[in-house]
């Protein structure tokens, strides 16, 4: 077979230099270097977080010439300069302990704004508004639970139990500390129908916190106020907090349950057959069962 003379191939083709294209210089902004250990880079200022003094309230003073700072403290409390409310906290927390017959008047916007501050990331002013709420409690008690301050005051409560249920433990303990002020300052049978709600929140966190709370009011109960809260529902809210996912719940359950206990029976001559006949009447057969074997010891 004759090969195809060369002639006949086919031209081979020589393809076109592609333009050069004009290269747009596009100035990049340098991101800082988080974390990056370089001594020879100047160090990060410190946060101003660090800059803001926790006072306890013992070391807060008395306000010179308060009347004529009122207005300056709502002021202060409305300002968009988180530094500036921290401040305002502070000094509405000097009202509430020296002067509180001047904060009366706007109480309600006082809770307004700390509940507002709680909300806050920045840790500063979320505990320092945890501060403030633990002086309001101290300087009004029950008044916080009057119909013009009481859904002021419900709100607040949630937050505290949320900030105690949180993994940040400095802003943790304190909203622990302010918790147990409110059961200290506030009558504990009011105190014990507004935290009822909170044991069967869908967080089980909170439904712990309230546990604990109810635990303490329960407590400091005798049995006439046990009674007008109601036995029953209190020995049921307990049983099904003893079968609670969270062991501090269920230890608060235990303790509310022997609070009952040594009330019920104080002055009852056969103790565990009267309180044996109260839970089988009042809880089903397995609830009663883990009920009374908690105080089968006592």
């Amino acid at each position: 077979m004759a090969l195809r003379p060369i002639d006949n191939a086919l031209p081979t083709t020589t393809p076109e230099r592609t333009k050069k294209q004009v290269k747009i210089s596009v100035p990049i902004q340098k991101q800082p270097d988080f974390g990056v250990n370089d001594e020879n880079k100047a160090p990060m200022p410190p946060s101003s977080d660090a800059a803001i003094d926790y006072i306890s309230s013992e070391n807060l003073e008395a306000i010179t010439d308060p009347e004529s700072k009122l207005q300056g403290l709502i002021e202060g409390l409305d300002s968009k300069d988180w530094t500036k409310v921290c401040e305002s906290l502070n000094n509405a927390r000097r009202f509430a302990l020296y002067h509180s017959s001047l904060l009366v008047p706007i109480l309600e916007k006082v809770m307004v704004v700390v509940v507002k501050a709680m909300k806050n990331p920045r840790s500063a002013l979320c505990k320092t508004s945890i501060m403030a709420a633990s002086d309001i409690f101290n300087a009004f008690g029950d008044k916080l639970l009057d119909e013009t301050n009481s859904a002021a005051f419900d709100n607040m409560l949630l937050q505290l139990l949320l900030k105690a249920s949180q993994d940040k433990k400095f802003v943790c303990e304190e909203a622990d500390r302010t918790l147990n002020a409110m059961v200290g300052f506030i009558t504990p049978l009011p105190l014990l129908h507004k935290l009822k709600a909170s044991v069967s929140h869908n967080n089980l966190r909170i439904r712990a916190k309230a546990a604990m709370s109810i635990s303490n009011c329960v407590s400091k109960m005798g049995l006439g106020e046990m009674k007008e809260f109601g036995l029953v529902s209190l020995v049921q809210m307990s049983a099904e907090l003893l079968k609670d996912r969270l062991p501090d719940a269920r230890e608060a359950a235990r303790s509310t349950v022997i609070s009952m206990y040594n009330a019920f029976t104080e002055n009852e001559e056969q103790k565990q057959e009267a309180w044996q006949c109260f839970c089988q009447s009042s809880l089903p057969p397995i609830d009663a069962q883990s009920v009374l074997k908690i105080t089968a010891s006592q």
